[in-house]
């Protein structure tokens, strides 16, 4: 099969086109051949080292994919050859062919592309897993998200409010805050020319809150931390799913007490085959059906050839991207 390798230097013109032998399904796992695969943050980190690959999982880049089932591991049942699928996966994404847990693969959602349902298990675990199982975000609540014209941004932004939550935003345009605005947040925030720690307090007045959102979902980390704890609620969460600006920081900590906040974070991609067929079998029950009735829909801003993935990773690394950026293998 043809797949992206990685090199021994750094940054985007470390990934070569090159072939390797087709990897071979373990026990409950079943073997994708890939359509097209999504593009996300942690690609970048695990090129430049920053982010290695779990024990056992493939040393190829790439968290998500969609093709079809053509071979089924020792055990698995429910899935059947042939089967087109939309797969989280541990690694090997950028490849012709790749194994996947059976717990996390999904159906394709009607009227969806195959590059579209590339576009969606990293994203959607992820804000699922860190916004509705971790933070508890419930329907009336308010929620700041940082970023939110990237994958993840673009995802949390459409999944809150179909799900009753009223969404404030950043971004760092004034055309990136429209595509905020157009996805359904309340209001977006220029974090280059406004203080968003100002905006969440006034927004949380008006959506009936004491000075501040209730949740955050946060990808800067570095000084956003302090600024996020200022933006909170009384028993506001915070979660940190990414540290772009550095995860070491200092806080003075009374705040969290007075206002008995909650701060964590989480990481997917280590986590175990059971946990994640747990999310898995919520989001096809919760908000599966609205990807399949169009309430929600996949943002794709470009898609490249496989042998083109040096190129898309310089693309990620601009931030002029709205949405996701995916890899066809046609």
């Amino acid at each position: 099969m043809s797949c992206i390798e990685l090199g021994d230097a750094k940054g985007a013109d470390s990934l070569t086109l090159t072939e390797r032998a087709l990897p071979q399904p373990g026990p409950g796992e079943v073997l994708i051949k890939i359509a097209a695969a999504g593009i996300n943050r942690p690609d970048l980190l695990q090129r430049d080292g920053l982010y290695p690959a779990p024990p056992g999982a493939s040393d190829i880049l790439g968290l998500e994919a969609a093709g079809e089932i053509v071979a089924l591991g020792q055990g698995v049942s429910g899935l059947s050859l042939g089967t087109p699928v939309t797969a989280l996966l541990s690694g090997g994404g950028y490849a012709e062919y790749a194994t996947a847990h059976q717990g996390a693969c999904l159906p394709i959602p009607d009227g969806l592309s195959l590059i579209e349902a590339a576009s969606l298990p990293e994203t959607y675990f992820t804000v699922w897993s860190n916004l509705f199982d971790r933070a508890h975000l419930k329907a009336g609540e308010s929620l700041l998200v940082h970023g939110g014209t990237s994958g993840i941004g673009t995802t949390a932004i459409q999944m809150a409010r179909q799900l009753g939550v009223r969404v404030i935003t950043t971004a760092g345009s004034a055309e990136k805050c429209q595509a905020c605005l157009d996805l359904g947040a309340e209001q977006a925030v220029n974090y280059k020319d406004q203080d968003f720690v100002e905006q969440a307090r006034a927004f949380g007045a008006v959506t009936g809150r004491d000075k501040g959102v209730d949740v955050i979902l946060d990808m800067v980390g570095g000084d956003y931390v302090a600024r996020n704890i200022k933006s909170l609620a009384p028993d506001g969460r915070l979660v940190n799913i990414a540290f772009l600006h550095g995860s070491e920081v200092t806080l003075n900590l009374m705040a969290v007490m007075l206002k008995r906040l909650t701060l964590t974070g989480s990481t997917l991609r280590a986590r175990d085959p059971a946990f994640k067929a747990a999310i898995a079998e919520n989001l096809q029950k919760t908000v599966w059906p609205l990807l399949t009735d169009g309430s929600i829909k996949p943002v794709v801003h470009q898609t490249f050839a496989l042998k083109d993935a040096a190129k898309a990773h310089t693309l990620m690394q601009s931030s002029q991207h709205i949405g996701k950026i995916v890899l066809s293998m046609d």
